[in-house]
């Protein structure tokens, strides 16, 4: 079983490096994405798609935990099995898919961090 997930590069803090066994890049593209963003995010975003086998969810979520930057609410987020991971500078969430009293938690969390409201959109 594979996890796959997202982030952007944008959200890496300067000289962080996210190194994590089997990490594979499965899509990577620039996208002017000016008419939604916040003050302090840049208008063209850097998205990257990767898949690493699942027992690397814990190590993936506490690197990315540990190289996003704390500002503007930034976040990378994951699925593996049945479970959304959600990172944060310095946290990360695991629940079951469906679980809205936890993804409620999460939602919460990156208001609370500054995530704009329309950006609190991972999947399920």
């Amino acid at each position: 079983m594979l996890l796959r997930g997202r982030m952007l590069i944008e959200s890496l803090r300067t000289g962080a490096v996210v190194e994590v066994p089997d990490l594979r890049v499965v899509r990577l593209w620039r996208e002017d994405v000016s008419g939604s963003t916040s003050p302090g995010q840049p208008p063209v975003w850097t998205f990257l798609d990767f898949e690493a086998p699942a027992e690397r969810a814990d190590a993936l979520a506490a690197a990315l935990a540990a190289a996003l930057l704390p500002d503007d609410g930034w976040y990378a987020d994951f699925e593996v099995g049945g479970d959304r991971v959600v990172v944060f500078a310095g946290r990360a969430f695991r629940y079951r898919k469906g679980d809205a009293v936890a993804r409620s938690a999460v939602v919460a969390h990156g208001r609370a961090v500054g995530t704009p409201e329309h950006q609190l959109d991972w999947g399920e």
